[in-house]
Order: C-alpha cells, then sequence, then structure tokens
C-alpha cells in the first residue's frame, strides 16, 4: 500500500530586488523591530526595562517550572529512542552516495566550540564549586555545604546541567533540521521541522512566526553567552594588566565593569563580524580548530599541575551516581509552596509569625545561621528548636527556588541557544546517520564536559578542602575563579604564558559563538539560503552588539547579567514549545518514512 508523500514545498517569500535581496521581508523586519524596542526600551528606559523583566521572568518561572523540566527530559529520551531502533538509527541525512561534508575532528571541533565551550571555560570551576555550596542535599539538610558529603551531589547536579539533557537540547533542533534538509531537500530554516504536522501552513504567518522566534531566542541565547564570556575575558585581561579602569572596585572582590564589559564587548564583536563574513569553511572552521587544540592545553596543565588523582576518583564516583539518579533528575520538579502550606508546617509556637519567618525559610540562596540572624522582634526570639522546625518547613520553597533559579536558567539558556547550535549542528552534519549524528552530539560531547569539569572544578575544590587556597577561589566572582584557580595551582612566567592563552581562548571562544549566530541568523532570514549577502552578516552583528550592551546597561553594575539572563528565559518559552511540537513531528516522519520504505515507495521519502 502506497502512503502519502510527504510535504517539501515549503517556500519562504524573498524580495527578489533591493537592500533585502534574497531575504524574507516579513521575519527580518519582524526580528528587527523586536530587538530594537528592546534596546530602545533597554536604553531609554533602564530601570524599567530592568525591573518588568525580572518581575517577568519570575511569574513565568512560578508557573513553568516543571514545565521547562519535565520537557528537558522528554527531549533525551525521545533521542534515546530514535538512536536505538534500528529502522530510524541508521536512516542517511543525505542523499544516496554522498559522503560527509567535514572530517570527525573538524566536525567535533565546530560543535563543541559552538555548544558548550564559553560556558566551559566560564563554568569549568564556578559551577562544581557552586554546586559544592549549595545544592538540593544541602537545601535538605542531608549534608553540609562545602564539604567532603557536599561533593557528590555538586557533580551530581554539575553533570545534569552539562551533560546529556544539554546537548539533547541542540540534537532535537539540530535532528530535526537536518532530517528534512538533507534527506527531503528542504530549507535549512526552522520551519521545516514542523511540516509534518502542518503542511502547508508553514509557508504562511505561522512559518513566519515560528522563523522569528528562532530568531528571537538564538539573539537572546547568544547574547547570554557572550555576556559571561566578555565578563570572563575582562577578568583574564585584568589578571595580565592590572588595568582598574576595566574593573568595578567597589565590591569585596574587583568584578568586571560596565566600561570595560562593553569595551571587550565591542572588541570581540568587531572580530565576530569578520570571522562571519569569511563564512563556515575558512573561519568558523580555522577558529573551532584552534579552541580545541587550546582546550586540550589548559586541560593538560590541569591534568600534570593539578589534582588529577582526586579528580579522576570523583569522575569515577559522580559518573555512577549520576546514572543511577538520573530518572529523578530528568523529571523530578517542584512547585512554588504557597503561604498557606508553609503556615500548615509550622509548630504552633511559630504560626502567628508564618509571615515573619517565610522569607528566610525559603531563601534558597540562605543558611539556617542566615535565617535566623535575619529575623527581629519576637521571632526571632522563638527557641532554637521551633526555628528549626520553621526553616524545615520551608524546603519545598527553597527547593522550588534552587531549581528555578539554576536547572531551569540553564535548560532555558540552552533552549535559547538551540535555534543557533541546532541549525549550525545541521549544517556542519550532512551525511552523517541518525544515530552517529545523535551519539556523536549527545553522548561524546557530554562526555568530554564531564571530564573537562571534574578535571578543573576538581583542582578547585581540592585546594579548597585541603586548605591551600583558604576561601580564595570560593570568594573570587564567577568569571575569575579560573584565573584563581590558576594562581593557587602554578606560578611565575608559567602563569603569565597560561593566563594569556585562556584570555586568547575565550576570545577564540566568543568569536566561534557570536560569528556562528550571525551565520545562522542570516540562514534563518533567507529561508535556508547558507550563501547571503556580507552586509546582512555586519547589521546583525551590530544588532547582537546593542542587544548585549544595552541590557548589560539597563541592568548597572550591581549585576550587569541579570536583565540578560532575564530576557533570554523570557524569550526561550516560546521556542519550547515549538520544540516539543519538533519532537511529535520528527516521529511522525520517521514512522512514515518507515512505511513507504517498506512500501517500496522510497522516492516519496526524498
Amino acid at each position: 500500500m502506497s502512503v502519502k508523500p510527504p510535504f517539501t514545498e515549503v517556500e519562504v517569500q524573498r524580495a527578489a530586488s533591493g537592500f533585502y535581496k534574497g531575504h524574507s521581508l516579513e521575519i527580518a523586519l519582524l526580528s528587527k523591530a523586536i530587538m530594537v524596542g528592546l534596546v530602545l526600551w533597554a536604553l531609554i528606559f533602564p530601570a524599567n526595562a530592568n525591573g518588568v523583566l525580572g518581575s517577568l521572568n519570575w511569574r513565568l518561572l512560578e508557573g513553568f517550572n516543571s514545565f521547562y523540566i519535565i520537557i528537558v527530559g522528554l527531549f533525551f529520551f525521545f533521542l534515546l529512542v530514535v538512536a536505538v531502533l534500528p529502522q530510524t538509527g541508521r536512516r542517511v541525512m543525505g542523499r544516496p552516495g554522498e559522503g560527509i561534508e567535514f572530517s570527525n575532528f573538524s566536525w567535533f571541533s565546530m560543535m563543541f566550540g559552538a555548544g558548550l565551550g564559553v560556558g566551559l571555560m566560564v563554568f569549568a570551576t564556578a559551577e562544581p564549586l557552586g554546586l559544592w555550596g549549595s545544592n538540593p542535599m544541602v537545601l535538605a539538610g542531608s549534608v553540609e555545604p562545602n564539604t567532603e558529603g557536599a561533593l557528590k551531589p555538586a557533580y551530581r547536579y554539575t553533570y545534569l546541567h552539562y551533560g546529556f539533557h544539554a546537548w539533547a537540547i541542540y540534537v532535537v533542533t539540530g535532528l530535526s533540521l537536518a532530517y528534512y534538509a538533507y534527506t527531503r531537500g528542504m530549507p535549512l530554516t526552522i520551519r521545516s521541522a514542523l511540516t509534518p504536522l502542518f503542511g502547508k501552513l508553514m509557508n504562511g504567518i505561522l512559518g513566519h512566526i515560528v522563523d522569528v522566534l528562532g530568531v528571537v531566542a538564538t539573539i537572546l541565547g547568544v547574547s547570554v553567552t557572550i555576556g559571561y564570556g566578555v565578563s570572563q575575558f575582562i577578568d583574564g585581561l585584568y589578571a595580565i594588566t592590572g588595568m582598574d579602569w576595566m574593573m568595578d572596585m567597589s565590591g569585596d572582590t574587583p568584578a568586571p565593569g560596565t566600561v570595560g564589559l562593553i569595551s571587550g564587548l565591542v572588541v570581540i564583536m568587531g572580530l565576530s563580524i569578520i570571522s562571519a563574513v569569511s563564512g563556515v569553511g575558512r573561519g568558523v572552521k580555522y577558529l573551532s580548530n584552534l579552541n580545541l587544540v587550546l582546550s586540550l592545553i589548559l586541560l593538560m596543565t590541569f591534568v600534570v599541575f593539578g589534582s588529577f588523582l582526586f579528580a579522576m576518583t570523583t569522575y569515577a564516583s559522580a559518573m555512577v551516581d549520576y546514572i543511577l539518579n538520573f530518572l529523578s533528575l530528568s523529571f523530578a520538579a517542584y512547585s512554588p509552596q504557597a503561604a498557606a502550606d508553609f503556615a500548615a508546617g509550622l509548630p504552633a509556637e511559630a504560626a502567628p509569625f508564618a509571615d515573619a519567618l517565610r522569607g528566610g525559610a525559603t531563601n534558597a540562596w540562605g543558611s539556617f545561621d542566615g535565617f535566623r540572624s535575619g529575623l527581629e522582634g519576637d521571632a526571632a526570639a522563638l527557641p532554637d528548636e521551633v526555628l528549626q522546625a520553621a526553616y524545615a518547613a520551608g524546603e519545598q520553597g527553597r527547593q522550588f527556588g534552587w531549581q528555578a533559579g539554576w536547572t531551569t536558567f540553564y535548560w532555558a539558556w540552552w533552549i535559547a541557544f538551540s535555534p543557533f547550535v541546532g541549525l549550525f549542528l545541521a549544517r556542519i552534519s550532512r551525511g552523517r546517520t541518525v544515530r552517529e549524528f545523535i551519539v556523536g552530539c549527545v553522548f561524546a560531547p557530554a562526555l568530554v564536559c564531564f571530564a573537562w569539569m571534574t578535571i578543573l572544578g576538581g583542582t578547585a575544590i581540592d585546594l579548597e578542602l585541603t586548605g591551600g587556597a583558604e576561601g580564595t577561589i570560593i570568594g573570587a566572582s564567577n568569571t575569575a575563579k579560573l584565573f584563581v584557580t590558576l594562581g593557587e595551582m602554578i606560578s611565575g612566567g608559567f602563569l603569565s604564558a597560561i593566563t594569556i592563552m585562556c584570555v586568547v581562548l575565550i576570545m577564540t571562544f566568543l568569536v566561534t559563538s557570536a560569528d556562528s549566530g550571525i551565520l545562522v541568523m542570516n540562514t534563518i532570514m533567507s529561508g535556508g539560503d547558507q550563501e547571503v549577502g556580507n552586509k546582512h552578516k555586519i547589521i546583525w552583528g551590530v544588532i547582537l552588539t546593542a542587544v548585549i550592551g544595552a541590557l548589560l546597561m539597563a541592568a548597572g553594575d550591581n549585576n550587569p547579567m541579570d536583565a540578560l539572563r532575564n530576557a533570554m528565559i523570557i524569550g526561550a518559552l516560546p521556542f519550547t514549545m515549538v520544540m516539543g511540537l519538533m519532537c511529535i513531528s520528527l516521529g511522525k516522519a520517521l514512522y512514515r518514512d518507515g512505511l513507504r520504505e517498506k512500501s517500496g515507495d522510497t522516492q516519496a521519502a526524498e
């Protein structure tokens, strides 16, 4: 029995002449209007923009935290099933006889640099150290923070945030785009991924909305990545040069100031635009290869001079713990704790003070000592055992706040990043099988991330555990922790050389991420055409610079990343829903292509 051929006639109307020749006017103008509006709002009314974004972000987290957690778990298991099933895993994403475009080394280098390069540099030490001091087991009172007992849960959640789930998010988008583009000859653009569900409707306004959501998510996801990376870039320059003008010196420790961040942003984005103009086959490929080589040098420095034995012991035990807890990590979601629920859990002596007790007891970033010391009046005079019970009553609120502020932030970041990374992975993966794509882009890079986080982060933790660092690494800002760890580990001219190399590595990772994002945005604008004019690459590079700069200035010096983080989480939510539809759509396409293959109607599946 013949199966109806798939719908493949995706048509993105593009301007035939003028400034937007080769681009979709609807997608380009709507995307630019949203971004320009955001920039003007942040520049003209910075306090209002920062406040509204923060308030809206928290409301969305209260309503959609469980949705984020559960759908990301489903993404991984969907890909696992697709890879394991013989009839889906063996499918080649390309025409018969078509070879792969890039070698395995270049393929892995580009996926690694575009996917998590900046995140690994910024959070290699900051993530394990932060989770060592604050994780769900610490919040539950099961272990003490910053002790040997807190090490296992610290790495359990480090692996969660940078492991299989993170890469599964990228691959859901990348596999959808690559499958339709290379097996059905459809445009390499977001709307193509939903054609099995919506057919020719994707040629109209619905398709434009999907592509615009992809562009907006890409800009905001790349913006957060570049924001963190530029902050670490400035920290590195300060470590090398000691130039105070780049830093905010008003706090306990120096941190990158707005002037330094904007200066670094302009330098990085200028280099990114130049790289984007040179094209993926030259600029991105060569920078990605350089990134991987420099990363290996940095890794070997930690292997030789760091706590390698401690790190490898931690790696083995953490991997077992991660796998044993994988199911609960994938789907255990927390909801906000209502005031009535908190009050119901209080002992009778504390019930009259429920309102005074609730804020501190549900604060995910505090501690029992901080909760107790922050109380005033009659509430502060309550017996210690009553306060202990009141603090325990707020555990659900603390767990929700922690998950929303940490795990869900990461899921939103990776989801916002996924149109960029997914489309980029699709762009470099022609000719590979579905199983090869999933294994190569989910499991292989995740294992490298685990090793990276364990060797670099484990060294920092060991230095603190043994007393050598005396709290200096914990006390440093997140973006400075890597440089402080290096300073505790090595010294002299070698330290200077490695620090300079790290700054270069951060810069090349940033340039790779930004220019890849520019190329991806233009690919979406042009309806999948990968040969777009350089003027539009330059324009989108300037817009990306303006978005990041405006949101950094809107947040001010207290925490310049706040506005960027909030805007990104808000922008990621609509695209999360699109990704859920992508999974349903791809499942349908693979199933029906299997039916066509069984019926001998192979032409219909092409």
